[in-house]
């Protein structure tokens, strides 16, 4: 039953995907159309008795509630929509006085018709009609409710590449320990991960099958490009760096978090004997939030990719489509569900993503470990959003134990580890003859000495002949 501290947290987020408010009682007919919009999307509320403008507050135009309002909402949801939907209910609330009368409604994973033909869906904050290629869509989608393991029936067991097969179960087989033979067909094998459907002449691929086999993935699932942006400053104005990572799902995965690292920090100091050394953010977290969102998005949205937005003093990992029920922002990482179940299955196999909820857990432990606050999950309309905040100018007071090296352990002596000094905290450059003049050595001690450096994976050659020098990694 709803509760009273529910109904006033909707009123803040005004009219959404899963809410809609009308002042007072509406005509059977139009109420019909609101449940069929709602069950037709992802279910909802409907509340009478609030008004939406300016902003959503509780209008008094309710006095009671009677048994023949109850049969009015009944009679909308079964004797108006074909088929009927089942499963609403309407309790009255009291709050400040005024009488609300929320009606709740399910998703039924039918799609739902008035009487009158019209076909409703519920799009953002707006009951949409469905017609033409949209209807064509959806009831494709009730067909294959996860798009996922949908059959491609333009591709072809040739789309498929042999060497990201044996790839994939050779690692499957080292990481889970999922019993693999190489030795098979390919299309023995592709049945055995239910990455093709038999047709009625011929195996074809599903939409997971080509996303983790093709070769070239895009062609027939175009949005599942993973864009990567670098901005200057804290706004998405300016970019520094750009990629649009395309091929498979683990090809993306791996590629994001490479691009991720050459556009991120590594801070070092040395103190004392000791080289600190910390990532401005912690790259497992990161590469998980990626590939979760690859694996959980909305893959109906032709329309729209996964955005990672990397800031001077945040991350933003951006993915089509709110979570799957029964998720809800407050059970992430509790609750368990799934929107692509074959992606889910086949990532999992390789160890590229965790289920859900432990996922989750470890994306915030690995924050709060690395001295940074935990990731921040939204939902924006119809996009899910995880916002990793860095550490600022705060970053060396972010080290941890496993980032400390003492260079006494590498054989430095103090010239070295004070030439490293410099290099590191100061960001100068060493040459052959300012390390002769500092520390009053002759030619052949400070071009040992620097090519120890280089050897010990603490600094770098740059240049060749007199213009050689070294600076820190």
């Amino acid at each position: 039953m709803l509760t009273e501290q529910q109904m006033l947290d909707d009123m803040r987020r005004d009219e959404q995907q899963r809410v809609e408010f009308k002042e007072g009682f509406i005509k059977t007919g139009e109420l019909a159309e609101q449940i069929m919009a709602f069950a037709n999307a992802e279910g909802g509320t409907i509340y009478l008795g609030i008004a939406d403008r300016p902003t959503p507050h509780l209008s008094g135009k309710i006095q009671q509630v009677t048994k023949s309002d109850y049969d009015n909402i009944h009679r909308a949801a079964r004797d108006l929509l074909i088929p009927p939907v089942v499963g609403v209910t309407a309790h009255q609330i009291e709050v400040q006085g005024k009488i609300v009368l929320p009606i709740i409604v399910p998703c039924t994973g039918n799609l739902h018709q008035h009487r009158n033909g019209r076909i409703l869906i519920r799009r953002g904050s707006e009951n949409v009609a469905l017609l033409g290629e949209a209807l064509r869509q959806t009831l494709m989608e009730r067909e294959y409710p996860s798009f996922d393991d949908r059959p491609v029936w333009d591709a072809t067991l040739d789309g498929l590449d042999p060497g990201r097969v044996d790839w994939y179960l050779q690692r499957a087989a080292h990481e889970r320990g999922i019993p693999v033979d190489l030795s098979l067909p390919m299309e023995q094998n592709l049945v055995y991960l239910g990455s093709v459907v038999r047709g009625e002449e011929r195996l074809v691929p599903r939409v997971a099958g080509l996303l983790l086999f093709g070769r070239n993935p895009q062609r027939f699932v175009p949005q599942s490009v993973v864009r990567l942006a670098r901005f200057q400053g804290t706004s998405p104005l300016n970019f520094i760096d750009r990629l649009d990572c395309t091929g498979t799902l683990p090809e993306m995965i791996d590629g994001a978090e490479r691009f991720v690292q050459r556009n991120t920090r590594v801070a070092a100091k040395i103190t004392g004997f000791e080289r600190r050394e910390v990532t401005e953010y912690p790259y497992p977290a990161i590469r998980e939030a990626i590939a979760n969102a690859v694996a959980h998005r909305d893959y109906w949205r032709r329309d729209v990719e996964v955005r990672v937005s990397i800031f001077a003093d945040r991350i933003e990992v951006q993915s089509p489509g709110r979570l799957p029920a029964p998720l809800t922002l407050d059970t992430l990482g509790e609750e368990y569900a799934l929107r692509n179940r074959l992606i889910a299955e086949l990532l999992f196999n390789i160890r590229y993503i965790e289920r859900w909820n432990t996922g989750i857990l470890r994306m915030r432990r690995w924050m709060r470990e690395h001295g940074l606050l935990e990731p921040v999950f939204e939902e924006l309309g119809q996009t899910f959003r995880v916002t990793f905040h860095g550490p600022g100018d705060r970053i060396l007071d972010l080290i941890p134990e496993e980032g400390v090296t003492d260079l006494r352990t590498l054989g430095l002596n103090e010239r070295q580890v004070e030439a490293l000094r410099l290099m590191v905290n100061e960001g100068q450059e060493m040459t052959n003859r300012k390390y002769r003049e500092m520390f009053s050595v002759g030619n052949q001690t400070a071009v040992r000495e620097l090519k120890g450096l280089v050897a010990k994976g603490q600094a770098r050659r740059v240049g060749q002949g007199r213009a050689t020098r070294y600076e820190a990694i």
